[in-house]
């Protein structure tokens, strides 16, 4: 097994150009143009699926720039119109029309996006617009059985790509979410501080090796706000923050349109911020890290003197779900927690939306409202008015989605 550090790699696909205008002079129309050209492809790369008005608005460019710049990359396969399934235009004379957005040509390839929780892997085979083809999940000690998780998230991305009738070149890239800190972002060359048997593996070497395609790492939960921020929950808000309540807990903050990884790589590390000094002690070696009250271990150990031993965090969620009054009260204080520890991170960023996700937030309404009292706890009234808190819509799909989106936006095809 590959135990030392090794770049991404080579990116390569199909539709892989050089850089446009790479031969033109500097400052000449054709370079100009180029560059324009970039700019839009980045745009969408970035939103996922977005308009032409919004690339306007975002890039600055005029309307007859734009409008040109997209029909040429219509013509040439790398950008395709597809329905908003969300959004009707009023037409002039009162009527609606489905409005259209732009993404990149999903029969380009196909990404593979990978989520290696601490005791499941997903892997999902998408389009390049973001469109899931299959997935795989199977129950694993990710944790600490690297071997075996490596190697079915390796045979199910090939099972994925067979049966979606993808050759292997037609594989352009891999994205993985894992429950830790990546250093740097992208690469992943350094072993996860919190899953010690982890320490010095390096996963994109790995997976690029089994998969002969470049491969991006990133936080799950990082991962997890930019899915929202492009599929689901968040379209359209560019200031929000990502909580993401599972096995850990973690959060994502999208600042200003783009996602904030903070001076070290370390922003979001929400689950070990400290809530209760003289409490228990945290697998990171902390004490009274909030994911020692609202994480998934402390949640099960909370009903195991009702339920016994055995039980997971999705048979909590599922007692929640049928009325078990105990489990609701567990998903509640867990949210109250969240939520408290969360305002001050809210008084410091202004978020125009919370969004929360991961494995709990199957639960609903209990463990929501539970963040927005400790919110209001927390928080004047002049903030917590004018915060919504809206459950996560990928559910347990949002890492994956993410990973996937991490290619996506850094895919060279077109650019």
């Amino acid at each position: 097994m590959t135990q030392v550090p090794d770049a991404a790699g080579p990116s390569r696909g199909p539709q892989a150009l050089p850089a446009f205008g790479a031969a033109a002079a500097p400052g000449s129309l054709e370079s100009l143009r180029g560059r324009n050209r970039e700019r839009v492809l980045s745009e969408v790369r970035r939103r996922g699926a977005t308009s032409r008005v919004d690339i306007v608005r975002e890039t600055g460019l005029s309307r007859s720039t734009v409008s040109s710049l997209v029909g040429g990359l219509i013509t040439e396969g790398l950008l395709v119109e597809r329905p908003e399934r969300s959004v009707a235009v009023r037409s002039s004379n009162g009527g609606g029309r489905p409005a259209t957005v732009l993404t990149l040509n999903p029969v380009t390839g196909g990404v593979v996006g990978v989520h290696f929780g601490h005791d499941s892997a997903r892997i999902a085979l998408a389009d390049l617009s973001g469109q899931l083809i299959g997935e795989r999940l199977r129950e694993l000690d990710v944790d600490h059985d690297v071997e075996a998780t490596l190697t079915f998230a390796a045979d199910s991305a090939r099972e994925l790509m067979a049966e979606a009738a993808l050759g292997g070149d037609r594989l352009l890239g891999c994205g993985v979410a894992v429950s830790t800190p990546v250093h740097p972002p992208g690469t992943y060359v350094s072993g996860p501080s919190l899953l010690t048997d982890w320490r010095g593996v390096d996963i994109a070497g790995e997976l690029r090796n089994r998969l002969g395609t470049p491969v991006l790492v990133g936080n799950d939960a990082n991962l997890g706000a930019v899915a929202e921020w492009t599929f689901g929950a968040g379209r359209g808000v560019d200031n929000l923050i990502y909580v993401m309540v599972s096995d850990g807990l973690g959060a994502g903050l999208i600042l200003n349109g783009h996602l904030f990884r903070g001076g070290h790589d370390t922003a979001g590390e929400f689950g070990h911020v400290v809530v209760a000094p003289n409490g228990s002690i945290c697998r990171c070696g902390g004490r009274g890290c909030l994911e020692t009250m609202a994480g998934g271990r402390a949640l099960v150990e909370a009903l195991a003197h009702r339920h016994g031993g055995g039980l997971s965090l999705e048979d909590a969620v599922g007692l929640a779900a049928a009325g078990d009054a105990g489990a609701q009260r567990v998903f509640s204080d867990c949210g109250r927690a969240v939520g408290e520890a969360l305002a001050g991170i809210c008084s410091v960023l202004d978020p125009s939306l919370v969004i929360v996700g991961g494995k709990a937030s199957a639960v609903g309404a209990t463990l929501l409202d539970g963040v927005r009292d400790g919110l209001r706890r927390r928080l004047p009234p002049s903030i917590i008015g004018e915060l919504p808190v809206v459950a996560g819509q990928l559910e347990a799909r949002a890492e994956v989605l993410g990973a996937i989106a991490l290619v996506t936006r850094k895919a060279p095809w077109g650019a």
